[in-house]
């Protein structure tokens, strides 16, 4: 990652001095991949710095955590004020705002960057999600839109996102729609798979058609790239790949913050503990002794018809997790204060990164059309094109059900959306049963605002508990 970054700045005119803390790395880089380019190297930190131009400018890429507290503390000691230090890895949000406020202290702009787009991302045009402080942007703008992938009329796929860790909570968002896009598409294979008896090829076909609608997409892209692989053997290799999915904490991150905040981002809470569950291997190859599920199921419906049915439960289910992460968004922005440009981030994710599609453009219309958007859901576009994936998706989820065939994210998504058009659900069972057992008071619809308690048994009292939200 951080040599193709590198490559690609040297092609877009920049000079980079590189140093690596295994000075050898530096030195093979310099010799074979750097080879005929303007890129420096340097065998210290202090001789880094040194051949920089003020006010100097520092990437790190290294793992988050304690190892980019490590860096920051080496490098203050040898710079001055007003030089940069950029955070290009996959850091807490959390730990980006106290960066940025305990370097402001020190005279030191510190900058958070999301980087997506992978090793080829870097080297041809990843996307940028800068945050942090605000001052490093003029210093920083022309090298990182220059690098940043392009789309459209050449609008590049990186911006101001916000102060402090603003641009690593948006990555952060990123990273768990990722997790969400994937899942999908999993369970939308699993379906062709084990529904519809499709064959390897077959699939491949399938996800390539779909490619060209709605879905077109990298994920979708690189599915039918996949299913397609063969082996040395000849063999289809995707069978034979342990079905235990690892992950990196992103993905956990955001529905831990969708928690904090009190956001109902359920798809990407649901792609997560779908990984969780795919690493129990040994206990499934137990369980599956052991656990019945339905009888034996035979699909015996139109093969073409449920396979578009499919696709639009995989489009309508895409759409409520972007509308979830989008609010938790707008959440994080009230929280810190962020003001964030929603249209901007879906440009931003548009090209270079792994969650590119033409999707993004159609996110990126609806806020331009409603800065204020309340969610995408009451879009005048998406609430369209669920509504015209509706019967599909129903029929998906259903003969999936039938067929015993897990579905976490499918499932949750039409949760969320039957539960989110609904202007009555069963939560005053929820009030009453918490006042009748701890006296947590409830509020009337004819009197909102006013919280009452009620002395359900005629020997509980009158007095009330403390009210908190937790």
């Amino acid at each position: 990652m951080g040599q193709n970054l590198i490559l690609n700045m040297n092609d877009h005119g920049f000079v980079v001095c590189a140093f690596n803390r295994t000075v050898s790395k530096v030195d093979d880089f310099l010799a074979n991949e750097a080879k005929g380019t303007k890129v420096v190297g340097a065998q210290s930190l202090k001789e880094m710095v040194s051949k920089l131009k003020k006010p100097r400018r520092i990437i790190l890429l290294v793992k988050a955590g304690q190892a980019v507290d490590d860096f920051i503390e080496k490098l203050v000691p040898l710079l001055d004020t007003g030089d940069i230090i950029i955070d290009g890895g996959n850091s807490e949000y959390r730990d980006t705002t106290r960066r940025c406020r305990d370097l402001k202290a020190k005279g030191i702009l510190f900058v958070g960057s999301g980087v997506s787009g992978g090793e080829e991302g870097a080297r041809y045009g990843p996307s940028l999600m800068p945050g942090g402080n605000k001052e490093a942007w003029p210093h920083i703008k022309t090298i990182f839109q220059g690098i940043a992938a392009k789309v459209g009329t050449g609008e590049p796929c990186c911006d101001w996102v916000g102060d402090e860790g603003a641009g690593h909570f948006v990555k952060m968002v990123h990273n768990g729609i990722e997790y969400g896009d994937m899942q999908l598409i999993c369970e939308a294979y699993h379906l062709m798979k084990d529904v519809l008896g499709m064959a390897q090829d077959e699939m491949a076909q399938a996800f390539e058609d779909w490619n060209k609608t709605e879905l077109d997409s990298f994920l979708i892209e690189i599915t039918a790239n996949i299913l397609k692989f063969q082996d040395t053997d000849g063999k289809h290799l995707l069978p034979k790949i342990r079905d235990s999915a690892g992950q990196k904490g992103t993905g956990k991150w955001t529905a831990i913050s969708a928690l904090e905040y009190g956001v109902p981002v359920t798809l990407i809470g649901e792609a997560v503990f779908a990984r969780c569950l795919s690493s129990l291997k040994d206990e499934r190859i137990q369980a599956s002794k052991k656990l019945k599920g339905p009888q034996k199921f035979q699909f015996d419906g139109d093969k073409k018809s449920f396979l578009e049915d499919i696709r639009k439960a995989l489009y309508a289910s895409k759409i409520i997790s972007y509308a979830q992460g989008f609010m938790l968004l707008r959440q994080a922005a009230t929280e810190f204060g962020w003001t964030l440009n929603y249209g901007g981030i879906a440009l931003m994710w548009r090209g270079g990164c792994i969650i590119r599609s033409v999707f993004l453009g159609k996110i990126k219309d609806a806020f331009d059309r409603n800065p204020e958007l309340q969610n995408l859901l009451l879009d005048g576009f998406f609430k369209s094109a669920v509504g015209n994936c509706q019967d599909s998706w129903r029929r998906a989820v259903s003969t999936g059900v039938q067929a015993g065939i897990p579905m976490p994210c499918f499932t949750t998504a039409l949760s969320f959306y039957d539960g989110y058009r609904h202007e009555m659900l069963p939560a005053s069972l929820i009030q009453a049963q918490r006042d009748y057992f701890g006296a947590h008071t409830y509020e009337l619809l004819a009197k909102p605002g006013q919280f009452i308690h009620t002395n359900w048994t005629g020997h509980g009292g009158t007095v009330s508990s403390s009210s908190y939200n937790a």
